[in-house]
């Protein structure tokens, strides 16, 4: 006979509930958080909080962001909850500035966190902690300095003329042909990250199965589980572990593992020098191998975390900014010819030859990467953890030692406080003289402070060369498969189409005066 009610299946139920009503009341413990500290809070949902749509795709991270964002206007900041976590989402550029820059020791970390099981994902530049990254970053700062960018330029020319060979072997006439733009950019970067990070030449324009490129599409495949992975990831790491989530897979980490040091043995023994990050870590492992620092040492996996994160971030944002560009040149047909007509122009003046000064010099193809840029940041958000309890200034709000602080990057950058008609590309924004009026940590596609990409120079220049060497002999424009408006994939972290973006690309038949 049952204990409590007479009747076992009478007990099992009461226990039942029993545990459902605890669980109900820890996971909504903290849902008063906000507001008993006077911050706006919008009504979270038992055991997902404000998040359950992104966590069931039916909204995408990018939308999440800036409907939030929207819906706090004129306040300086506002809560939000992911699980039962509280989140700080701040809005008023000069508290931004103090968390990414003034007061950076109390917000050093990162939020974002893939586990322990991740070997790779745990020990790379991006998401590993201080003390640690200090260290990392100081010892990998020197790579990518512009005399380092100018060293590793004449690799990256190789796979220019790569690209340009693969799109002559596609016979396009003047009568165009579509082509899903998205691919293409991350055959090109996929060969630009191999060579300049692996010493490979790895010729996914050629064999779009090559494993570096397989390798870069799994990790970036937008199913219900990889969605899943990198929500959790960016926004609820602490269960990152529970449900065995990882940003490497086992695959991806055994094929980037193997590649990486088969490219070290070869180098070692052949002696030959690349100036490409292969050279710089084998460098380090030798400069630090007496164990000069604890927290992190340049062997084994470590070594290889930093190639690998090198590869993924490297290929999947300068793929993006690259197709983005393409498409926003593509519906404005006028700006598409005047950044032609610059590009041709210094091509001319160099009779033909790319050089370093000129690709990083060109204004108004800075001025439109800079205006996709904002319009498509590589993540919708930057996100900090803060490390001890910080008193907002000027506010009486104290922020707890471990909250999540996100600045909404997507929602700052379709500000029309900042940037008027926010919807429409205008490079002018970014000319000389109108750049001036942009506020500080309002723009930050790359970050800023301290943490701001350690990749900018190089991701910025492999941009710029495919974009030059495209647009220098083809015409792009919009296709019936154009989505117009632009649709995004909910599953993505990233800013990602849905679908692709598919463009209509013809041979320039003379060049356009």
């Amino acid at each position: 006979m049952g204990a409590l009610t007479g009747h076992w299946i009478g007990d099992g139920l009461v226990l039942m509930f029993s545990i459902a009503a605890v669980f109900y009341l820890y996971m909504t413990r903290k849902f008063n958080y906000w507001k008993k500290r006077g911050v706006l809070e919008f009504k979270p949902v038992p055991f997902l909080g404000n998040f359950g749509e992104c966590l069931f795709f039916r909204k995408s991270a990018l939308d999440f962001i800036k409907d939030y964002y929207n819906n706090s206007k004129g306040l300086k900041y506002m809560g939000f909850y992911i699980l039962d976590q509280p989140f700080l989402m701040l809005r008023d550029p000069e508290l931004i500035k103090h968390i990414l820059v003034k007061d950076f020791n109390y917000f050093h970390d990162r939020y974002t966190s893939t586990g322990k099981k991740d070997i790779l994902g745990n020990a790379n530049l991006f998401t590993i902690k201080n003390p640690a990254w200090r260290f990392l970053r100081g010892k990998l700062t020197p790579f990518f300095t512009s005399g380092k960018m100018k060293k590793m330029f004449e690799l990256m020319l190789a796979v220019n003329k790569d690209l340009d060979t693969y799109l002559e072997s596609l016979d396009i006439d003047s009568k165009g042909r579509e082509m899903e733009m998205k691919e293409l950019c991350a055959m090109y970067t996929t060969d630009l990250i191999g060579v300049t990070a692996y010493g490979l030449r790895v010729n996914s324009l050629n064999n779009p199965d090559a494993e570096f490129r397989a390798c870069g599409r799994q990790i970036f495949n937008f199913n219900w589980r990889r969605g899943m992975e990198l929500a959790c990831t960016f926004f609820a790491p602490k269960i990152v572990d529970l449900f065995g989530f990882k940003f490497f897979s086992k695959e991806s980490t055994e094929f980037l593992r193997r590649a990486f040091w088969d490219t070290i043995d070869e180098r070692v023994k052949s002696g030959v020098k690349r100036n490409d990050l292969i050279d710089l870590l084998i460098d380090l492992r030798e400069q630090t191998k007496n164990g000069e620092n604890k927290e992190f040492r340049f062997d084994g996996d470590n070594l290889v975390a930093q190639a690998a994160i090198f590869f993924t971030g490297g290929f999947e944002t300068s793929s993006s900014a690259m197709s983005f560009s393409l498409y926003e040149l593509a519906l404005q047909p006028e700006i598409q010819r005047k950044l032609r007509v610059e590009i041709l122009e210094a091509l001319e003046d160099k009779n033909g030859e790319l050089t370093y000064d000129m690709v990083a010099n060109l204004p108004y193809l800075n001025m439109v990467v800079s205006e996709t840029l904002r319009k498509y940041p590589p993540l919708p958000f930057l996100d900090r953890e803060t490390n001890m309890d910080y008193k907002l200034p000027g506010t009486d709000l104290i922020v707890e030692k471990g909250t999540p602080v996100y600045i909404p990057l997507q929602g700052l950058h379709y500000d029309p406080q900042y940037f008027p008609d926010p919807e429409k590309f205008d490079p002018e924004r970014f000319s000389e003289e109108n750049k001036k009026n942009i506020p500080p940590c309002v723009y930050m596609p790359f970050g800023e402070g301290p943490h701001i990409c350690i990749g900018l120079r190089f991701g910025l220049l492999q941009t710029k060369l495919g974009l030059i060497k495209i647009l220098s002999k083809y015409e792009i424009s919009a296709c019936d498969k154009t989505n117009v408006p632009i649709v995004f994939n909910k599953k993505a972290l990233v800013i990602a189409a849905e679908g692709g973006i598919t463009l209509k690309i013809k041979k320039l038949m003379k060049v356009p005066g």
